[in-house]
């Protein structure tokens, strides 16, 4: 195992009130969290392919609640952890789209000011050469970064929603970081 992925939780010896395990409990989590990790989904692929992965993520997330351990990761954290493994799984379409979207740049039709918003943030519309150094980086370091820019996790809940220690966390975040800039050179990234 390579350590890039969310380790299997330990099932609860003692379930604490208010557990995942009845309908009100993770119905309470789904409205939670749902709009934060749509949003993270779809800057990381795009609205498109976003409403398939926020709802494998929280269909794994019911699937696997008797296996969430709360002294683990908190339930963000655990979310983001999952979202983060499905993106994973279409990584290879990730990097093609922001590819591509170095070569084509942004689109410009939005019809409203909420859709607006959130393409002016989301993955197609950023500006080309961001978009080409983010696929040229590591998807190791491209998760990290992105767990920070775009989800705002501290680096404990990144270690814990990637299973990886803290202290890779920081690495790979430096790292990610200092090869944006090199590859960015002086071309402004703020809107």
């Amino acid at each position: 195992m390579t350590g890039e992925t969310l380790a299997t939780p330990v099932p609860w010896t003692a379930r604490a009130p208010g557990a995942l395990d009845t309908a009100d409990a993770f119905a309470a989590v789904f409205d939670a969290h749902f709009g934060e990790i749509h949003i993270y989904v779809a800057q990381r692929l795009g609205p498109d392919i976003a409403e398939d992965i926020v709802a494998e993520t929280f269909l794994t997330a019911y699937r696997k609640r008797a296996q969430y351990d709360p002294s683990r990761a908190g339930v963000r954290a655990w979310l983001y952890g999952i979202a983060t493994n499905l993106i994973g799984k279409h990584r290879r379409l990730e990097a093609r789209t922001l590819r591509a979207l170095g070569r084509c740049g942004p689109e410009t039709d939005t019809p409203g000011h909420e859709e607006q918003v959130a393409v002016r943030v989301s993955a197609q519309s950023l500006r080309p050469e961001l978009a080409a150094a983010l696929a040229g980086l590591d998807r190791r370091d491209r998760d990290v970064l992105l767990l920070v820019a775009l989800a705002g996790l501290s680096h404990d809940e990144i270690a814990t929603a990637l299973g990886i220690p803290y202290g890779t966390v920081g690495s790979r975040l430096s790292r990610a970081r200092k090869k944006l800039r090199a590859r960015l050179g002086e071309v402004r990234v703020d809107g």
